[in-house]
């Protein structure tokens, strides 16, 4: 089922060399999954905050905009609770908790198997109606 968080994601360039895949996205929700590779490790031998915080934002971005609207992040949060490893698969699940005149909430978490990496917050804001391509 394609809809405007699958078409931002098919030019989203940052997002897809880095591996991640978009599992599914529609009605405020998305489901983005992406492996730890030996570039996404530190000097600790675990997954890189950056890259983990990354996979959250797009699962938030394609959340965010599976309603149509282009929106952006106005802000957002994370807290780490595990580490991940070189060759884990990372799944971010992002699901709206609210919107209210052009904003909105988002959670998304981040895990590997059963186990949470992390737990994000989203803030978003519309910022035009989206054109016809």
């Amino acid at each position: 089922m394609t809809n405007a968080a699958h078409e931002m994601f098919a030019v989203d360039e940052a997002s897809r060399a880095l591996g991640i895949e978009l599992l599914e996205a529609g009605d405020g929700r998305a489901v983005a999954r992406m492996r730890v590779t030996e570039s996404m490790v530190n000097g600790h031998a675990i997954a890189h905050g950056g890259y983990v915080f990354l996979l959250a934002d797009t699962a938030f971005a394609c959340a965010c905009n599976s309603r149509g609207p282009v929106t952006v992040a106005s802000g957002a949060e994370i807290s780490f609770v595990a580490a991940g490893k070189l060759g884990d698969e990372l799944v971010a699940t992002a699901e709206e908790r609210t919107r209210y005149g052009r904003n909105g909430i988002y959670d998304v978490t981040v895990r590997r198997g059963d186990t949470v990496l992390a737990e994000f917050r989203g803030r978003s804001r519309v910022i035009a109606e989206r054109q016809s391509q």
